[in-house]
């Protein structure tokens, strides 16, 4: 145990010095363009494919702590056939090359839920023989359509996902989320890009790039809704996954460590578990990014730079979001009017916890160090992972970091020396696999 002792700074120096810059190649990414290309090669039919694109934690994250940031690969894939526009606006003439030449069009519709939207099939866009633009034709009869798959068992959904496991195997398990491209920015986020901000970020260049890349609608209906035999069925949710992706990978270093602590933290701390038989979990990632995506942008670089202490920051920021909860109120980054927390009764308790938990810098820094420099000082020799257990002060928590900080500076050198190998082994094996699952699937037809 670390004890009393404030060992805030050694944490934020050990953290700074075992968290690099991720490799050009490695396995969660080879991997992950190995899923997106199976996905995109899989249905022989035309018009049932779809584009997939890598989300999550391999596409948010461009640092590497010791510890993994990826517990599986989240792809959201969206269909060639179908494309979602804003209420009220022109279907578009032209389209993306990856479109099929036909391509049904939906309008976005506003639920009384902020965030939430139905889906109402409007026109056909056929593409000219030239292929030089779409002509478009209105249905007669307009009706809601859904993109829910039936025919997945229920125990691999979880919400708009579809879990494929692999935990067994060598292999990342993936979720896969069926979504319909939008390619406008949405007017329910109509005042994100031009609102005032004190401390610019984003930038100007990185606010054009992320509404340049519109959004996407997922299945998945709001808590409240899905046991209502319509809503539930047809209701579905706006997803920012494009534009995040790239507002995170425009953090600082320091910004992305911390985001990765808080989600290490709560999800150590079992705080995403299910506090009723809602179904609703007390906290997710989402919460994290939305509380980190608010903090970025409300606070000067300073605050994250200045006397720099992870421990501090971190903090700061579970105390922020002890607040929201007890509050019941956490502010959806893109659109004003939606509540990320509808259910107090589920947050009582977390809110609790997290303010106990961030009324004392030192308590933060004795869990950190129990459960996060620990669970690194496991993954060393058992000279270095023995000396955990023998920490009670600050000269033995520096020569602990130390050991593990080498430890992590051979890891890395052998794995610069090794890495054009066993890359091309991993990649060699992926290949193999993906060609045995088709010439399985082959074989079955």
């Amino acid at each position: 145990m670390a004890g009393k002792c404030d060992a805030s700074e050694i944490v934020t120096e050990f953290l700074l010095n075992t968290c690099r810059l991720a490799p050009s190649i490695n396995r969660r990414k080879i991997q992950a363009a190995l899923t997106c290309a199976n996905i995109a090669t899989l249905d022989e039919d035309e018009e049932a494919k779809s584009i997939p694109l890598i989300t999550g934690s391999v596409a948010e994250f461009y640092i590497e702590p010791m510890l993994p940031l990826v517990g599986d690969i989240d792809v959201m894939c969206y269909f060639i056939t179908w494309l979602a526009i804003p209420r009220g606006h022109p279907p578009p003439a032209l389209l993306p090359a990856e479109f099929h030449n036909y391509v049904n069009c939906v309008e976005i519709i506003d639920s009384h839920l902020p965030g939430y939207v139905y889906l109402e099939l409007r026109y056909l866009l056929t593409q000219c023989i030239d292929g030089s633009k779409y002509n478009c034709t209105e249905y007669k009869e307009t009706r809601y359509f859904t993109i829910r798959n039936y025919s997945v068992d229920v125990s691999r959904r979880h919400g708009p996902a579809v879990l494929t496991d692999y935990k067994q195997t060598w292999r990342f398990s993936f979720d896969q989320v069926h979504c319909v491209r939008c390619l406008s920015w949405p007017p329910q986020a109509a005042d994100w890009p031009t609102r005032h901000r004190n401390y610019d970020w984003p930038d100007s260049t990185t606010l054009d790039r992320v509404v340049s890349n519109g959004c996407d609608v997922v299945p998945v209906a709001h808590r409240q809704c899905r046991q209502h035999e319509w809503m539930g069925n047809y209701q579905e949710r706006l997803s920012f996954s494009r534009a995040e992706i790239v507002l995170i990978n425009s953090w600082m270093p320091v910004q992305q460590i911390v985001y990765h602590l808080l989600r290490y933290f709560i999800k150590t701390e079992r705080l995403t578990d299910c506090a009723d038989n809602s179904g609703a979990g007390t906290l997710s990632n989402y919460h994290i990014k939305t509380l980190m995506l608010w903090a970025c942008e409300l606070k000067p670089r300073s605050w994250w730079t200045g006397n720099l202490n992870l421990v501090r920051i971190c903090d700061k920021l579970l105390h922020t979001l002890s607040v929201w909860l007890t509050d019941t109120r956490c502010k959806h980054y893109f659109i004003n009017k939606c509540n990320l927390v509808d259910n107090p009764l589920n947050v009582r308790n977390v809110a609790s916890k997290l303010k106990l938990m961030s009324t004392d810098k030192a308590c933060l820094s004795s869990w950190l160090v129990d459960n996060y420099i620990g669970q690194c000082a496991q993954l060393c020799p058992i000279r270095i992972s023995r000396m955990i257990s023998d920490v009670s002060t600050n000269m033995d928590l520096q020569n602990i970091v130390f050991e593990i900080s080498r430890q992590r500076l051979y890891y890395f050198l052998n794995d610069m020396v090794c890495s054009g190998y066993g890359a091309a082994s991993y990649c060699s094996r992926s290949l193999t696999f993906v060609c045995h699952c088709t010439i399985i699937f082959s074989l079955d037809e």
